[in-house]
């Protein structure tokens, strides 16, 4: 069965940390592009970062520029969103999803219908509250 799974998720304290961790199974992410994703409860999805499938290049919403990392580990076949000095408003389901894409391609994208075409996973929560 082709399928991401991410775990990581629970409860942080404002300014605590998080490390998302976004796992394929039945394919390998070698050629695939990887977007995060998050969702609150009455919000609409919204993109949060990518990598490239050559790992090289990343892309940050401005929301998470310079709190968020995106990684990727290919032997492991994972992906990672390490988040640090998280704030209230990060709270919500997050979604890891890929589309094939180019190592040759030098940019990644994080709207969804970008990845409409490959792979999503099923969510995990992540709590942000004293």
């Amino acid at each position: 069965q082709l399928q991401l799974v991410e775990s990581g998720g629970g409860l942080a304290q404002p300014g605590g940390s998080l490390k998302l961790s976004c796992a394929a199974s039945g394919f390998t992410l070698d050629y695939y592009a990887i977007g995060w994703f998050r969702q609150a409860p009455g919000k609409e999805r919204e993109g949060v970062s990518c990598i490239t499938s050559s790992g090289e290049n990343t892309g940050y919403a401005d929301s998470v520029k310079g709190r968020f990392t995106v990684s990727r580990d290919d032997s492991k076949n994972t992906v990672y969103l390490e988040m640090t000095n998280l704030k209230p408003e990060d709270a919500g389901i997050y979604y890891c999803a890929a589309v094939r894409s180019p190592l040759i391609r030098r940019s990644c994208v994080f709207y969804a219908s970008h990845y409409d075409g490959g792979y999503w996973g099923q969510g995990t929560q992540v709590t942000v509250s004293s």
